[in-house]
């Protein structure tokens, strides 16, 4: 699938954030965000059982229910089962980087399992908390060691491509942001996405080349994440600007304020130009938003949608910050 069909659409919400993954994020918050979204046209959500250790499938599935089933795409994750505090997990491989990285939800035990049979206890448990009759595209989520990607192609992919082929799941795909992973499940799998996190934006895209064109040519469809490099394309002069949820390094923030100052010179803001930079790419489908607010949808939808000066490109590209090999919006098919 190319970019060119967009069933995803151009923007989409992610409810990572949402789970309350840097402040905790009330039920009234959650519902009035994905309100939002609906009523600006997005119609595809992604979810995971980590994001809030199941808090965001539930509020998810809560806010989806009363919505037509066949108007909406739902994507969730495999490779983390959650289980109670006190239950015993035996020899199981636990997730501790996760497990402690939401506010104000129930404590929950992850459980790293790429195997087939816990690849289909996961999806029946992210069906229960849903409250929702089938899952449109499962992503194996978070491959982060050798064991994991191992595990992957020997349990959770076979069935995962089973439940496709029997027409229980419409998708399959991965998400993870490490380019050189995805681009050996492009090259050991028969995938349809790949949710990459924050490896094509206007700040860091130089490696994402070789991916792309493995995407293009296997019609794998890019959902893209983290284009805001988790805050400094959208502010990078804020006092302790991040870069992937740590502390920028000098270099790229210098590099993300020559970003904005081009930008500013075309009365044009770096978040637009960051929304809009990777959709010219004909693999990538949609930019997932990581809004955690109704004014978040608002103001990322709006500057999806403006119409910026194809001199901006050019004089980015210009400055060395946008690679000779990459599309951009003026020249996008």
């Amino acid at each position: 699938m190319t970019s060119s069909n967009r069933r995803l659409g151009r923007l989409s919400l992610g409810t990572g954030s949402l789970g309350g993954l840097q402040r905790p994020i009330s039920a009234a918050t959650f519902c009035a965000t994905i309100d939002a979204a609906w009523d600006s046209g997005i119609r595809y959500f992604d979810t995971a059982p980590i994001y809030g250790l199941g808090v965001a499938e539930q509020r998810l599935g809560a806010s989806l229910m009363q919505r037509p089933r066949e108007e909406f795409i739902l994507s969730t994750k495999i490779g983390r089962l959650l289980r109670q505090p006190n239950e015993p997990t035996g020899s199981a491989e636990l997730d501790h980087g996760y497990d402690q990285a939401w506010h104000d939800v129930p404590r929950r035990k992850l459980v790293v399992d790429f195997s087939a049979e816990a690849t289909l206890r996961s999806i029946d448990e992210s069906l229960g908390r849903l409250g929702l009759d089938r899952i449109d595209i499962v992503y194996i989520h978070d491959t982060f060691e050798e064991q994991h990607y191992r595990a992957a192609m020997k349990g959770a992919y076979p069935a995962l491509e089973r439940l496709r082929r029997e027409g229980t799941i419409g998708s399959i795909g991965v998400g993870i942001g490490r380019i050189e992973t995805l681009r050996r499940f492009a090259q050991d799998g028969d995938f349809d996405y790949f949710l990459v996190a924050g490896r094509y934006t206007l700040l860091d895209h130089e490696g994402a080349g070789p991916l792309l064109t493995a995407c293009t040519q296997r019609n794998i469809s890019i959902v893209l994440g983290g284009v805001f490099n988790s805050g400094i394309l959208a502010d990078p002069y804020s006092q302790g600007a991040s870069f992937d949820y740590r502390p920028a390094d000098i270099a790229r923030i210098a590099r993300a304020r020559h970003l904005e100052s081009i930008c500013r010179d075309h009365g044009v803001s770096l978040k637009a130009a960051a929304l809009q930079f990777p959709l010219a790419h004909p693999a990538v489908e949609t930019v997932l938003l990581g809004s955690s607010s109704p004014e978040e949808i608002s103001e990322n939808v709006s500057l999806a949608g403006l119409e910026l000066p194809a001199t901006l490109w050019s004089d980015l590209r210009a400055a060395q910050l946008i690679s000779a090999d990459m599309p951009t919006p003026s020249a996008a098919p």
